[in-house]
């Protein structure tokens, strides 16, 4: 995710289309590790939102950075952000995730036990997989029943006591924290903390329908 945001807001790319890309509904978690996604069925639930994600990470030792030290001399943070639609129903996800300015730069549908993906040409080595920006979604915002079949398959789990979820892998190790700010997981941040790769995730939602 670090790298990912970076493009987002310092390339300009005109003139160009998505060329879309079919995989299975598999993601990776880790080297050597994918895990299956539930299904879109499986939220409960349709869902439109508009979400703004925004992504730190340490800055490198003598670089500058995007972010800064706060009062306190905490170490320095980079800082991106990305926009997105979400759209769920009981047969697909779209996702679409757009550039400062306005342009459609990653789209994905996940229906029929497939992902098809694309990013704007040029983009590829500095945006997010779009797989990678969906599974972050889902761990979030899926009940935890749907993911407890696909973790265990690989050894892994995702336990949850009141707002705040953890995602274990098959040796005992908390791989990331999932705090939520509300009770209705919408209606406030959602903080993600990949201690893996030493990434935040904020996922802030800006509006939202559901039935």
């Amino acid at each position: 995710m670090k790298a990912a945001l970076l493009g987002a807001s310092l390339i300009t790319i005109a003139g160009c289309s998505l060329t879309p890309v079919q995989q299975a509904n598999q993601v990776s978690i880790a080297p050597n590790t994918f895990v299956t996604l539930p299904t879109p069925a499986d939220l409960g639930q349709t869902l439109s939102a508009s979400q703004l994600i925004t992504a730190q990470w340490p800055a490198s030792p003598g670089k500058e950075t995007k972010g800064s030290a706060d009062k306190h001399g905490s170490q320095p943070q980079n800082q991106q952000q990305l926009p997105v639609q979400l759209q769920v129903d009981s047969g697909k996800v779209a996702l679409a995730g757009f550039s400062s300015w306005g342009s459609r730069i990653l789209s994905l549908t996940y229906e029929n036990n497939a992902i098809e993906a694309s990013v704007l040409p040029g983009l590829g080595d500095t945006l997010p997989k779009p797989e990678q920006v969906l599974f972050n979604l889902m761990i979030t915002l899926w009940p935890l029943d749907a993911w407890q079949g696909p973790l265990s398959q690989v050894g892994w789990q995702l336990v949850e006591i009141q707002q705040h979820r953890q995602l274990i892998d098959n040796h005992g190790t908390v791989v990331a924290d999932i705090r939520y700010q509300a009770a209705d997981r919408l209606t406030g941040d959602i903080v993600f903390i990949n201690h893996q790769l030493g990434y935040t995730i904020i996922i802030k939602t800006l509006q939202y329908s559901h039935t």
